[in-house]
């Protein structure tokens, strides 16, 4: 049958989360994109709207308890070097309890947020799409 994202475009999802005019990224030790900053996020499951794999995948990677969220764009990513190819329905959160902390520590590596000014070098190409879909007040 085949890998998402490997064997076929694979369909996932991604959520910005933001607090205080920062941005909640996590370090990659997986493909695609290891070793780089990215908002939570994965795959659709088959017949799990888009909005609810945000929502899981962003309580399952963070540890936060997830409200309201609004969708702020689609994004295409083909990553040559993992051979991976992913569009992904990426939506917006402000609305959230908890801290965030390591709750996949074999996916994920670190965390912290980041204003627009102090964004670490290493970015993924999810997360840099996410980022220029966000507005100036976003980061405010």
């Amino acid at each position: 049958m085949g890998k998402p994202g490997i064997d076929f475009p694979g369909l996932g999802t991604g959520l910005a989360i933001l607090r205080d005019g920062k941005l909640l990224l996590y370090k990659r030790l997986k493909a695609p994109e290891a070793g780089f900053w990215s908002i939570v996020g994965g795959k659709v499951d088959h017949m799990e709207p888009a909005a609810h794999a945000a929502i899981r995948e962003a309580e399952e990677e963070s540890g936060l308890s997830i409200g309201k969220i609004e969708y702020l764009c689609a994004t295409e990513v083909i990553v040559a070097a993992d051979r991976q190819h992913w569009i992904s329905l990426i939506y917006v959160c402000k609305d959230f309890s908890g801290e965030p902390r390591l709750m996949e520590p074999d996916k994920l590596s670190d965390f912290g947020w980041f204003g627009r000014d102090e964004l670490p070098a290493r970015l993924s190409d999810f997360a840099r799409a996410t980022i220029a879909h966000l507005s100036e007040s976003d980061f405010r």
